[in-house]
């Protein structure tokens, strides 16, 4: 379903901002950090302040319209149209590797057998070294 969709079911206005916010994640293949898509609204739409973007990035993460995940101490963002999906990234060399999502099912059972805690498995990235840079 739509972020355009989501939000009118909620009864959320589909305002300019939050139509190009969610255009800017939409047309980029790539994950985008929090600052990259700031700076591409305000070029498109200046004067948008900041906290409206922050705010609109929370709005659509809690809609499950987006994903938000942590690399190197910066949030990136990709839509939720995209599915579940994973990433190992080399640390050294910056090369992304997407991995199957089936790879977590045994972790996701482990952890629901021995603690009852059901994992979160959306978007998961892990960093490390790969066989280039070992």
């Amino acid at each position: 379903m739509s972020c355009s969709v989501i939000l009118k079911e909620k009864g959320l206005r589909l305002t300019p901002q939050r139509r190009l916010i969610v255009d800017i994640i939409h047309q980029d293949d790539a994950h985008l950090t929090a600052e990259e898509i700031i700076s591409s609204v305000q070029s498109k739409m200046p004067g948008v302040n900041k906290s409206t973007i922050y705010r609109t990035l929370e709005m659509l993460e809690e809609l499950n319209c987006v994903f938000k995940s942590e690399v190197d101490d910066k949030f990136i963002y990709h839509h939720a149209e995209e599915g579940h999906h994973h990433h190992i990234i080399c640390r050294k060399c910056g090369k992304s590797i997407d991995c199957d999502e089936h790879i977590f099912h045994p972790v996701e059972t482990a952890l629901s057998r021995k603690y009852g805690f059901h994992a979160d498995f959306k978007h998961v990235i892990i960093t490390g070294l790969c066989s280039d840079c070992l």
